[in-house]
């Protein structure tokens, strides 16, 4: 009796993934709920696990290849058939990693150690796919039970993924930059006796170079040395494979292009050579001090989505301005007491929160958004907070923030803030917002025109709280101001309703008790 092993649901509106990363091959024993291979959306990475227990009979879906739900990826036989299944396997199974066939479907070095698959984790709701981003060891390196193995990066978040066992890393299948699925595989650990006798015996043959002639010809090299010598220009007879059997990877392909770039720097190339790259002629003297860098999964994110912000709605931006006394002189008097009940400080996104959930009371179309010819109108209020990382903007949300205390804002605001800096935050974390709230003052920024964030219909920036001279009660004097802007879909606001929220956010920020009045 075979169980079938199919692709599961990708998230909403995700319709077909690619297979990433397959972590057992035919013949490998599985346990039930172990992860078979990841499969790799344009969103998020989603890892397979074994629906039974018993044997990878075949795989269907190559590495690679793209699969709709529900499609089939393999098929896994009871234990009790594991003979009649896996005597002859895919070839393309086992040509794509370099190996031979294991006699009898026995896991491939199970005299030595007990083969032990580091398959992909989790991604996340609607994750589907995420690219090797580190290794952390080597191919011969001993590991620690849950020590980190490597780290994946996915359109959101960096996932780190531990070693399953203690052991030796026998081989990486999934280089730096090839991207993987969830459930897919991502390296073989040899795990128990034999092991460590084994590591610098594994470690001088992964480090030994094999010949690159015709010999190679039923190697299959690395998807990332692939995509990386197309985009250096060079063929696989220019580069030197360094992993098993030959096997061309990512830094083999790094270290031929700089040997093509001395030569080509000595030797200019001749004028009629055509250009690589589509863009525009770089002079020679100029291109020798560039560095072409891959955009992360992340950037490439962010970037689709402003573009198709810009595209999608019809994007205005209303400005006032604020005067912050009242907020700093409150939270200055309370901030002592307010950290030592709560043990988190009080900052200004509490009040801008408030403010703001209190303004979409009064102005629910820019809590709203369009879904075909129907306005969706939320009756609640989950903000999103713009943060800042390493890799790129985040928005994690809090949910129903309209109903949260200031401590409540701030400590939730504050935590979800540090995991997203550590790319700890989960996809759902960062999903069904209705408002966002982008703070470009810590930055230093006294004025811009924030970009939605789709679907929603409004986004409130913040800037630099900046003294400046005003007029207050017929008298020019000195106050910390602060420039607000508000960028809405006009297509379901109008002028009246962006002016209305910005000045009923005003007024809450200079007169805080109006929050507490419900006024």
């Amino acid at each position: 009796m075979t169980t079938e092993v199919r692709v599961p649901s990708l998230g909403e509106s995700v319709t077909e993934a690619t297979v990433a990363t397959w972590f057992k091959k035919p013949g490998d024993s599985v346990a039930e709920d172990e992860m078979l291979c990841e499969l790799e959306t344009d969103k998020v990475t989603v890892e397979v696990p074994a629906p039974a227990a018993g044997v990878l009979a075949d795989i269907v879906a190559e590495e690679g290849q793209t699969v709709g739900v529900d499609a089939l990826l393999a098929n896994i036989a009871e234990a009790g058939e594991a003979g009649s299944t896996t005597p002859e396997p895919r070839p393309s199974a086992e040509a794509g990693s370099g190996k031979a066939p294991s006699e009898g479907g026995a896991p491939a070095g199970a005299g030595d150690g007990e083969a032990v698959d580091v398959m992909v984790p989790a991604l996340g709701e609607s994750v589907s796919e995420a690219t090797v981003s580190t290794w952390f060891k080597a191919v011969g390196d001993a590991v620690e039970a849950d020590e980190m193995l490597c780290e994946l990066e996915t359109d959101k978040v960096s996932v780190e993924v531990p070693a399953p066992a203690a052991g030796v890393l026998s081989e990486i299948l999934a280089a730096e930059g090839a991207t993987v699925e969830a459930g897919g595989r991502l390296a073989v650990l040899k795990s128990g006796e034999g092991a460590a006798a084994k590591s610098a015996e594994t470690r001088e043959a992964a480090s030994a170079p094999a010949p690159s002639g015709g010999g190679g010809a039923d190697v299959e090299d690395a998807p990332a040395a692939k995509k990386a010598m197309a985009e250096a220009g060079l063929s696989r007879d220019q580069v030197a494979g360094s992993g098993r059997d030959g096997r061309v990877m990512k830094e083999d392909v790094a270290k031929a292009a700089q040997g093509a770039g001395a030569a080509s720097a000595k030797a200019p190339a001749p004028a009629s050579e055509p250009a690589q790259a589509p863009r525009a002629p770089v002079p020679a003297e100029d291109a020798s001090r560039e560095e072409r860098v891959k955009m992360t999964r992340l950037r490439q994110t962010i970037a689709r989505r402003l573009k198709d912000a810009q595209n999608t709605a019809a994007m205005l931006t209303t400005y006032n301005e604020v005067d912050m006394k009242a907020v700093m002189d409150l939270r200055s008097e309370y901030k002592d007491l307010f950290e030592k009940k709560h043990g988190v400080r009080l900052g200004f996104m509490s009040f801008f929160a408030k403010a703001c959930a209190h303004a979409l009371a009064e102005v629910p179309e820019v809590n709203a958004e369009i879904d075909g010819t129907d306005i969706v109108y939320k009756n609640f209020v989950h903000m999103g907070v713009a943060t800042g990382t390493p890799q790129g903007l985040v928005v994690p949300v809090i949910r129903d923030a309209h109903a949260k205390s200031f401590a409540e804002l701030e400590k939730e605001m504050a935590e979800k803030a540090k995991r997203a800096r550590d790319g700890k935050l989960s996809m759902a974390e960062m999903q069904g917002g209705t408002f966002t709230i982008s703070n470009g003052g810590v930055y230093g920024s006294l004025m811009s025109s924030p970009i939605l964030n789709p679907p929603q219909s409004g986004i409130l920036g913040m800037h630099k709280i900046q003294d400046r001279p005003v007029v207050v009660k017929g008298e020019i004097t000195i106050r910390p101001m602060m420039y607000l802007a508000l960028s809405y879909d006009h297509r379901i606001v109008d002028g009246k309703g962006a002016v209305t929220f910005l000045v009923r956010v005003k007024e809450a920020l200079e007169d805080p008790r109006r929050l507490l009045m419900d006024l």
